[in-house]
This record gives structure tokens, C-alpha cells and sequence, in this order.
């Protein structure tokens, strides 16, 4: 109490009077020396635009002219400081970071606290000073402030871009508009993309998202995250390895099924990726003992099993024209008789008049041809789909959105 009570009775007197007229015509000359000395102590300052400096420059003249009506006033009640930073854009929190504001706060500060202790009547500079320390203390906590409050709207704002660019990609809507947001996201140029879709965990999904997000900061990844009702859709860039950025992110997602789409060029062909991998995850359940996380690829059979055209169509690219072309058919007719008899071996060979070793000779050019292996139950189930599907004929509907 003693230090307010003190200071405040000493400028109470005829000679304080002197220092506050003193201070007050100065007022105009310590915002220009408080520029020129920016322009001398910070490269970066000298680097903005001529309409940011000028911005930089009314801010700073703006705090020196409220210092001074507070300095003449009555100082027992709280400097009023909410004009000095409205003088400026909301946009120059994003031209200017907070580091950089206290370091111009740190150099206006300077220069009045250097100038104030000559312009103080005999005797009163070290109260001259501390009205500047007082003062700056205020406006330290109000740049906080205005940080702050950027810093909220930009999120909320930063998290409707992302959604809105999250489902863009799910419709496979790659236009300007697309385009736009994703810049404002710093996706402009991120490549090598990839889908992983999860459950959403019980609770709050606010929690969720940030965590995901904080994943991503950790393994020096790009991510945009959705929330879709039971599903968490998160798009990955500069992805080296999915199925890596999957088992990341495992732990902040709900219980089931975890599927990882294919990795495309870019954030505007992602919408291949994000359909595969919804598939997918609809689909998983078809496999129980699928694998956490599962690549959308493995999941072909059960996506197909859902009206999945594309996943349809890449069965009969992978399993059945590799089995056509190979041998003159033979391989198509051996699996077709292995798979659709359940013979195995000695019985297959029984059907297509072979010797045993020819229809082992055979499965393994199977697998060599295709990926796929027989004898494994989720691949030959895969290969059975196939062939049921070839046998069916080309589709006709189309795949439901």
C-alpha cells in the first residue's frame, strides 16, 4: 500500500504538475523516437509492409498518448487501455506474433522510461518511472488479451475451414472453393495424402480432435480432422507410411474397426482415399478378426459385399484378369475348382485330371499372380468373391455416397 499511496501523494504537488505538462507536450516526439528506435532494433520490423509499420506505429503512439492522460490524471484509479491496441486491424495479431509485440512493447517502454527520467521535474524521476512501470504492466496484460481473443476466433474459425474442407473431400468436391479453404489451412501444397477412418470414442468429441491433433504435431505430420456421427475421419499429408499414421492415432480413437485408404498425390485427390476407407470401416464387420488398423485394400470382398464399385471393379483388376491372362485360363479354373469344391489338393486334382504337384504348382502361381493365397481363409474368401462376382457379370448400380 505504501508505494501506490507514496507515488500518488508526490504527484500531487506544484512540481508534478510541471513533470505531467512537461510530459504531455513531449508526448508527439516519444512516439516518433519509439518508431525510429523499432526500425533500428528489429530486422523483422523493417521487413513489413509499409501499412503494417504504419499500424505498428499508431499503436505505439496511441499507448504513449494514453499513458500520458493517465499520467495526468488521477492515478489511484486503473489506466484505461482498451484504445491502444483497437487502433490497429484484428489482421496484425497474424502479420505480428505475440513474441514480437512484447518485443516492441519492450523498446517503446525503453524509450519513454529513457526520456520520461529527463523531461521529470528535479527529484521525481525515479516516480516518473515507476508511473511507466505501472503503466506497462497494464498493457502487457492487454496485448495478452488481444492475443488471446485472436487466438480463440482463429481456432473456431480454423475449425469450421477444416470440416467444411473434411467434407468436401468425402463428396470428392475439389473446386476453388475447396481449394481456398485449404490454403487458409496451409494445405496448398501437401502432398502424399491418406485417409484413416476410426469410431468416435464415448465423450466429448472436442477433447478428441485436439488430441489427434497434437499426434500429428509429434510425428511431424499434416492433419485435418472430422467428426461424422460414429465415425472420426482424419486426412493425413506427407504420410510416408499410413498404416504408421494409423497405429499413432489408434489410441485416441474408439473401439472397432481402424482403416487406412490408399495414399493419392494430393489433398484434392483424396477423395479416393476417404471413400475407401469409409467403405471400410462400414464394411469390417463383415471380418471380425480383422487386423486394427486394416488397409481399406484388404477389405475388398466385404466392400464389394456393400455395392462398393470401385472396390468391385479392383477385385476383378487384382484377382480374376491376372488369373485369366496367366496359363490360358488354367489358373482361374484351378482356383475355381479348389475354392467353389473344397476338395483341396488331392481332390482338385481329381476334377481338373491333373497331377496333385500341378495344382500346388498352380496355387502358388495363384499367389505370385494375384497377392492372394489360397490357403490363407480371409484371402481365399476374398478370391471366392471375386470369381462370384465375375460370374455375375458387370455391374450396373452405382455406389451409394
Amino acid at each position: 500500500m505504501s508505494g501506490p499511496h507514496k507515488y500518488t501523494a508526490g504527484m500531487t504537488t506544484a512540481s508534478s504538475a510541471d513533470t505531467r505538462a512537461r510530459v504531455t507536450r513531449a508526448a508527439g516526439d516519444l512516439g516518433a523516437l519509439a518508431v525510429k528506435q523499432m526500425e533500428a532494433d528489429h530486422e523483422w520490423f523493417r521487413a513489413l509492409s509499409a501499412e503494417n509499420r504504419s499500424w505498428v506505429g499508431l499503436v505505439a503512439q496511441a499507448g504513449i498518448t494514453s499513458f500520458v492522460d493517465w499520467f495526468g490524471g488521477d492515478q489511484r484509479t486503473p489506466a484505461v487501455i482498451a484504445d491502444v491496441f483497437g487502433t490497429a486491424p484484428r489482421e496484425l495479431t497474424r502479420s505480428i506474433s505475440l513474441a514480437q509485440t512484447l518485443d516492441l512493447m519492450r523498446t517503446v517502454i525503453g524509450v519513454v522510461e529513457r526520456e520520461i527520467a529527463g523531461l521529470a521535474a528535479p527529484g521525481e524521476a525515479d516516480l516518473a518511472r515507476e508511473a511507466v512501470l505501472r503503466y506497462s504492466r497494464e498493457v502487457a496484460f492487454a496485448a495478452a488479451e488481444v492475443y488471446a481473443e485472436a487466438a480463440e476466433s482463429r481456432g473456431a474459425w480454423d475449425a469450421r475451414l477444416e470440416s467444411l474442407v473434411v467434407d468436401a473431400v468425402i463428396r470428392g468436391e475439389a473446386d476453388e472453393s475447396m481449394q481456398s479453404r485449404a490454403a487458409g489451412l496451409g494445405w496448398g501444397d501437401v502432398t502424399d495424402v491418406a485417409v484413416v477412418v476410426g469410431s468416435t470414442p464415448r465423450g466429448a468429441s472436442g477433447p478428441v480432435v485436439d488430441e489427434l491433433h497434437r499426434t500429428a504435431r509429434r510425428t511431424g505430420l499434416e492433419l485435418l480432422v472430422a467428426i461424422h456421427g460414429p465415425r472420426v475421419v482424419c486426412i493425413g499429408g506427407r504420410v510416408a507410411d499410413p498404416m504408421a499414421l494409423a497405429t499413432s492415432l489408434d489410441p485416441q480413437l474408439g473401439d472397432g474397426p481402424l482403416v487406412v485408404g490408399p495414399t493419392v498425390p494430393h489433398l484434392f485427390a483424396a477423395g479416393r482415399s476417404a471413400r475407401a476407407a469409409i467403405s471400410g470401416h462400414t464394411a469390417a464387420r463383415a471380418w471380425p478378426a480383422a487386423p486394427r488398423p486394416v488397409h481399406a485394400d484388404d477389405l475388398l470382398a466385404e466392400r464389394a459385399l456393400l455395392a462398393d464399385l470401385p472396390a468391385r471393379h479392383a477385385l476383378a483388376q487384382r484377382i480374376v484378369r491376372p488369373l485369366e491372362e496367366a496359363s490360358g485360363g488354367a489358373l482361374l479354373a484351378t482356383a475355381a475348382a479348389y475354392l467353389d469344391d473344397g476338395l483341396g489338393v488331392e481332390g482338385t486334382a481329381r476334377t481338373l485330371i491333373v497331377h496333385a504337384n500341378t495344382v500346388r504348382y498352380r496355387l502358388a502361381s495363384i499367389e505370385k499372380a494375384t497377392g492372394y493365397d489360397l490357403t490363407d481363409p480371409h484371402d481365399a474368401q476374398t478370391v471366392r468373391t471375386a470369381l462370384a462376382f465375375h460370374r455375375l457379370g458387370p455391374a450396373t448400380r452405382t455406389t451409394p455416397r
